[in-house]
């Protein structure tokens, strides 16, 4: 008996020291909404030229945008996806120019342009450079941003 209550106590002992070099993360509640101390941050890679999803991506961002305004949010555009910031193929890029305007960041990936022959001034205005779109995604997700794929 006497081992069993040992046991108990060494037990009881071990878990109380195991949970308290756990770390917490604090989370208030508000309703059903989770807040968290730190904003939103998402990346965006787009390697589609469908602009069904072109359309759909700006209703993202939008959607996004309306609900949780202080979101940080970076559209990384290759492969064929770069036809979504070029001049003469977009079919969003007023609502790129007004996001863009908001803080919403757009850029064109250098390794698609150069394979694709697309010069930096055939891409919109208020578009930025990456020098290769996966590896900026990557070094985003690095840091903590959360990923999500656009298209269908």
């Amino acid at each position: 008996m006497k081992q069993l209550f040992l046991l108990i106590a060494v037990f009881m002992i071990s878990a109380t020291s195991f949970a308290t070099t756990q770390h917490d993360i604090t989370i208030s509640f508000k309703g059903n909404d989770h807040e968290t101390d730190t904003s939103l941050k998402i990346i965006f890679q787009l390697s589609t030229n469908d602009t069904l999803a072109h359309k759909a991506l700006m209703k993202q961002i939008g959607n996004i945008t309306s609900v949780e305004p202080s979101t940080k949010i970076e559209v990384i555009c290759h492969g064929p996806g770069l036809e979504m910031l070029q001049i003469n193929k977009s079919v969003v890029s007023k609502k790129i120019k007004e996001f863009s305007g908001k803080g919403v960041v757009f850029n064109a990936c250098e390794f698609s342009m150069n394979e694709r022959k697309v010069l930096k001034e055939n891409i919109l205005p208020s578009a930025g450079f990456v020098k290769a779109g996966i590896i900026a995604i990557v070094k985003k997700q690095n840091a903590g941003w959360s990923y999500i794929k656009a298209g269908f």
